[in-house]
């Protein structure tokens, strides 16, 4: 075998382990028992250092060293690209660190769960301390002498960095913040009166999942704390959460999540196991789940067809047909959870989490304040004080996983997915006619071909401005919003 034959299968055999590795954690979501924490813990951390020394086996470089990028083709040279910057950044992190952070992550997210339950940032305070100050020395590693933010981002949006990324936020808040002001100055639509049964929603959610072209014949649906989509290729699960009071919050989240699993069950099956197998960054992987969950699920179009299903499956919703329907799914009001935010005031969550933890990263802010520093930015951004620990610095699972940088790839994928979305309407100029039908073939079929099948083949900015034949922008998605909002609210 070639030098590339054997890096590839080796690698292939690495990705068969991380998938396994990502099985511990769905398992550890969803139905792992309660009494099982610890040893799960042991289980993650051994993983890690398994899969660790693979990505710095001394081998990898010296296949890559003898590897002539210019006899492959454009998939050979993107494989050698991704598998080049991962065994670089792997190299810089001890194994020792790897494995500790593995270890402490999952040990943190069982008391971030408790403390969350409990609303009390004070027992969950001590185990972040520790994660941030891992979390730290990682960066500090990966950063080479660079920023060590930036370091961390590369894991979730390669190529981007803070400073990029504070210009765009930047230009997003000013007309979020008037259009906010202009909807919350008006009458608000009805919302729904529940209570909904739990299990009728799981039904209707399936439903919802399969009409979006999820394949449940390679995935699942569950229920979590925080919904979530694991795997690719053909093993894609993702969970939901039910509130009898809210069917949204099933509804919207799985559509969200099925978002993310199509894009992963839509990837090349040539690429299995190997660095294009999966979505390119969660910038891109965020503008699917995104553009699924907003632009499509919560359409006019969309919501009419909804609007038969949920009284099918509730009976009378007490709303007077399909436009209040719409109204009523796309209320802008006030709350605190980012989850459960409406489009308008979705991504102000995102800016917060975004100034905070690159604080908390410099070293600027430290985890005993923080909570005092969610709640005063909490309060000048939204005008009100947050009134428990769950609503506020709590609510997010991403800390106790150590997941720093991953936050602002949120707002990044709402860019990104304002841009597929203009550039989808002219593509397929009866989308309406066909969203009001239920038909969903047309508008994940154009994202499949344009995005998802693609993987990790092109950088995350080269896949966006391939699909949609210009550089990426927020203007599509503030003019997007402002057309929406002003036309329900009468602005």
């Amino acid at each position: 075998m070639t030098a590339f034959e054997t890096l590839m299968n080796f690698q292939r055999e690495t990705g068969a382990l991380a998938q396994v590795a990502g099985r511990l954690g769905w398992d550890q979501e969803t139905i792992m028992p309660r009494g099982a924490g610890e040893q799960r813990s042991d289980e993650i951390a051994a993983m890690e250092s398994v899969l660790h020394a693979r990505r710095t086996d001394p081998r990898v470089g010296e296949w890559l060293d003898a590897i002539d990028a210019g006899a492959l083709d454009d998939e050979g040279r993107a494989q050698l690209r991704h598998i080049r910057r991962s065994y670089e950044r792997t190299l810089r992190v001890p194994a020792k660190l790897a494995s500790d952070l593995a270890r402490l992550t999952s040990r943190a997210h069982r008391v971030w769960a408790e403390a969350r339950a409990d609303d009390n940032f004070a027992a969950f305070a001590p185990v972040l301390r520790e994660v941030v100050s891992l979390k730290r020395e990682e960066g500090a590693a990966l950063a080479a002498g660079g920023d060590v933010y930036d370091a961390m981002l590369e894991d979730y949006e390669p190529g981007a960095t803070a400073a990029q990324l504070a210009e765009m936020f930047g230009a997003l808040r000013p007309r979020l913040v008037a259009l906010r002001q202009a909807v919350l100055e008006k009458p608000q639509p009805r919302a729904l009166r529940g209570p909904f049964d739990e299990q009728a929603q799981m039904t209707l959610a399936q439903t919802v999942a399969k009409t979006f072209g999820y394949e449940m014949s390679r995935g699942r649906l569950d229920k979590s704390v925080h919904p979530f989509s694991s795997g690719s290729g053909d093993d894609v699960r993702i969970t939901t959460r039910t509130n009898a009071l809210d069917p949204f919050n099933c509804l919207y989240s799985t559509i969200h999540e099925v978002g993310h699993a199509c894009y992963e069950q839509n990837v090349r099956q040539a690429y299995r196991f190997t660095p294009l197998g999966a979505g390119v960054s969660m910038g891109v992987h965020e503008s699917q789940s995104r553009i699924y969950e907003n632009q499509l699920g919560r359409s006019r179009a969309f919501t009419g067809w909804l609007f038969e299903r949920m009284i099918e499956a509730y009976g009378d919703l007490g709303l007077d047909g399909p436009e209040a329907f719409y109204a009523a799914v796309n209320r802008v009001q006030n709350g605190y959870i980012r989850t459960e935010a409406d489009e308008v005031q979705y991504n102000l969550h995102v800016l917060l989490r975004f100034d905070l933890e690159r604080a908390l990263i410099a070293g600027d802010l430290e985890v005993d304040d923080l909570e005092a520093a969610w709640n005063e930015r909490f309060l000048t951004d939204f005008g009100y004080e947050v009134d428990k620990p769950s609503d506020g610095v709590l609510q997010d699972v991403h800390w106790s996983a150590g997941l720093f940088g991953y936050f602002p790839t949120y707002s990044l994928g709402n860019v990104y997915a304002g841009c597929l979305h203009a550039s989808l309407r002219q593509a397929v100029p009866d989308l309406d006619a066909q969203l009001s039908q239920g038909d969903l073939r047309a508008a994940p079929g154009w994202l499949a071909e344009t995005v998802q099948q693609y993987g990790g083949l092109y950088e995350p900015r080269e896949v966006i401005t391939r699909a949609c034949g210009g550089a990426p922008s927020e203007t599509a998605l503030l003019d997007y919003l402002e057309a929406k909002f002003g036309a329900i609210y009468g602005l």
